[in-house]
């Protein structure tokens, strides 16, 4: 049984047909409205550019972020790696 859903998402004023898993829809239409949110802002502070420059600069802001998540979380991995080893150590160590 087929379970996506079909919607149509608005991202910089286009329309796009989705098929969509129904436990997605929500995250995908709040990930447009982001974007909208964004291409707005670049809008109004640079009105002599193209939507397609908006867009550029949105998904580079966003990707960016995407980045920094991405390191602080193999930090934190590598953090809990070191962590967890030292008290092993420790174990091991107490135990002579």
């Amino acid at each position: 049984m087929d379970d996506k859903l079909s919607i149509r998402v608005n991202v910089a004023d286009r329309y796009y047909p989705l098929k969509v898993e129904s436990e997605n829809e929500e995250r995908i239409r709040k990930a447009a409205r982001l974007i909208n949110e964004k291409v707005l802002q670049y809008k109004q502070r640079y009105v002599d550019k193209d939507i397609q420059d908006f867009l550029a600069m949105a998904a580079l802001q966003y990707v960016i972020r995407l980045i920094e998540i991405e390191e602080k979380e193999e930090d934190s991995t590598v953090e809990e790696g070191m962590k967890e080893l030292c008290e092993k150590i420790d174990l091991c160590l107490s135990k002579r």
